[in-house]
């Protein structure tokens, strides 16, 4: 397993981290089978999306927030609800196939971390195995 850090610079971002999980993956070796990639945080997340137009991402963000109110009575003392309810949406973790020693990614789409809870520094875990 691969574990990268990534530092985010804003209280929620998503942040491109296609080329590192590319260069993670070049590292074990594999060729064909599955790249698993996992968040171990419980306010932030990783998605895939479209990595071409920066719009996007903005739109992304702008409608979590709209999905998820910040005027709500929240219980957990940290003031961070928001950041767990849409990282509990987006999900922690993803599996990408890998075919000639490339993630099988469509011709638009990139993965994200997701931070819905920064600036941080978080940590990625990357593994391949061969299928």
């Amino acid at each position: 397993m691969i574990k990268m850090n990534v530092k985010t610079g804003r209280k929620e971002e998503l942040v491109d981290i296609t080329a590192r999980i590319s260069a993670a993956l070049a590292e074990t070796g594999v060729a064909d089978g599955v790249c698993h990639i996992y968040c171990p945080h419980t306010t932030c997340a990783l998605t895939i999306n479209e990595n071409a137009d920066p719009d996007v991402r903005k739109d992304l963000t702008a409608g979590y927030r709209d999905i998820v109110s910040e005027e709500l009575p929240y219980a957990h003392a940290e003031g961070n609800s928001t950041a767990h309810i849409k990282s509990s949406l987006t999900g922690v973790s993803l599996s990408v196939f890998v075919e000639n020693s490339a993630l099988c990614l469509g011709t638009w789409q990139g993965v994200y971390l997701c931070e819905f809870d920064g600036p941080r520094s978080r940590e990625v875990w990357v593994k391949a195995v061969k299928g």
